[in-house]
């Protein structure tokens, strides 16, 4: 019997039998030390049998072309379950479905629609002529289009250019509506901000599995930009920890994995249908967590 490579219906199975669905995103790298340092990360991470895995998108040509290369090359090599990640960004509609095409054709059956960051540093998104301008018109296309299972993203402090959350879950919402199967959201270090959003979701009639997006954090400064950028919060409790250990890398790396340890325990146990891991393309801390979560299986403790 052939496996079923869909995430949506990967994730219906675990959750029918109580179990947890673990993810882990990865970026393209760009030399091929990178590439080698990556596989060989994938491989350390794979003996944690990670539910599928993701690759991040390049807004070039050349880049879009390392994503699909490095999608195929997991599946083929690995045997785990990849999903390419897929924006509007730079590209018209023709544009766009060629890619679709070739994704396709490589037998990938998972896609997760982003709208995409502004490209070159700019200021705001500008969609491409006779491109898209949202993430649901991307989950549209492709939900019309193409035979694959489409997650989509969500945001649990709303989207830096979004109004308000309210803005947010309209937008959750309408993703859902075009054919999201599943949604992942962007990371966060408060759960209360998780479980806030679920309330609100779930009242919205979004009724997809929600999964939290976790990253451990490995370097003050480096966290301390990607959150300023993305417009998430580090809880000050955390935050003044972090300060007072920016010296000591072995010691910011050991607070961010019992962080995110104890963060993806508390969301297990209540009900979080599982974790994504954005991993920036290494082992030891996403290996040390998942680790702790695999042997204490706080989704047992879940109602």
């Amino acid at each position: 019997m052939t496996r079923d490579m869909r995430i949506d219906r990967l994730i219906d199975g675990l959750l029918a039998e109580r179990q947890p669905a673990f993810s882990f995103e990865f970026f393209p790298p760009r030399t091929d030390e990178g590439e080698r340092a990556l596989f060989n990360t994938v491989a350390q991470l794979r003996e944690l049998e990670p539910t599928f895995v993701s690759v991040t998108y390049g807004a070039a040509g050349s880049a879009r072309t390392h994503t699909l290369d490095v999608v195929t090359r997991i599946r083929r090599e690995l045997d785990i379950e990849p999903m390419a990640h897929f924006t509007c960004v730079g590209a018209d509609r023709d544009e766009l479905t060629e890619v679709l095409d070739a994704i396709e054709a490589s037998g990938i059956d998972n896609v997760l629609a982003l709208r995409g960051d502004p490209p070159n540093g700019a200021d705001e998104f500008v969609p491409a002529e006779g491109g898209l301008a949202h993430g649901s018109d991307l989950v549209s296309l492709i939900s019309s289009s193409y035979p694959f299972c489409v997650g989509a993203a969500c945001y649990l402090e709303k989207h830096i250019e979004s109004p308000s959350l309210d803005d947010d879950l309209r937008y959750a919402r309408l993703k859902v509506d075009n054919g999201a199967r599943f949604l992942i959201t962007q990371l966060f270090f408060d759960n209360r901000l998780y479980f806030e959003f679920m309330g609100m979701a779930r009242a919205a009639g979004i009724t997809v599995p929600i999964i939290p997006g976790i990253m451990p954090i490995t370097n003050v400064d480096q966290i301390q930009r990607f959150t300023s950028r993305i417009g998430a919060a580090i809880p000050p409790a955390l935050l003044d920890a972090l300060l007072t250990r920016r010296d000591d890398p072995d010691a910011v790396i050991q607070l961010g994995v019992a962080w995110a340890t104890l963060q993806c325990a508390e969301l297990l146990a209540q009900g979080a249908p599982g974790i994504h891991f954005y991993t920036l393309n290494r082992s030891p801390a996403t290996r040390a967590i998942l680790s702790a979560l695999r042997a204490s299986k706080p989704w047992e403790k879940a109602g």
